[in-house]
C-alpha cells in the first residue's frame, strides 16, 4: 500500500493528540522482534530484479557514438605507441653514442 493510501483514511488529529501521543511514544519500551532475513536464492533474485531496473534507466549510446568513441581511442594509443617508438629510438641512440665515446663498445 502506498504512503498516500494510508494517511487518505485517516482522520487529522488534532495537535494536542499528536504532542502526546509524542510525549508518550519515547517511555514506552516495546522490544522489538528483528524482522527474519530472506534466505539466500531470495536475496539473489532481489539483486538481480533491481540489477535489471537500474540497467533500464541506462542511457546507452548509440552505435554512431560508440564507433566514434572507438576511433579516438585506436587513433590515441596509435600516437601514444608512435611517441614511445620514437623516444625508445632516440634514448638508444644517445646511450649508444655515450658508451661509443667512453670507448665501452
Amino acid at each position: 500500500m502506498s504512503e498516500n493510501e494510508k494517511t487518505e483514511g485517516m482522520e487529522p488529529k488534532s495537535a494536542a493528540e499528536s504532542s502526546s501521543k509524542a510525549e508518550k511514544a519515547p517511555k514506552e519500551k516495546k522490544a522489538k522482534v528483528p524482522a527474519k532475513k530472506p534466505g539466500l536464492f531470495a536475496r539473489i533474485g532481489k539483486w538481480f530484479r533491481e540489477l535489471k531496473s537500474e540497467l533500464k534507466k541506462v542511457q546507452w549510446p548509440t552505435t554512431k557514438q560508440t564507433l566514434n568513441n572507438t576511433l579516438i581511442v585506436i587513433l590515441c594509443v596509435i600516437v601514444v605507441g608512435i611517441f614511445i617508438w620514437v623516444f625508445d629510438g632516440l634514448a638508444t641512440a644517445v646511450l649508444n653514442a655515450l658508451l661509443h665515446l667512453a670507448g665501452k663498445v
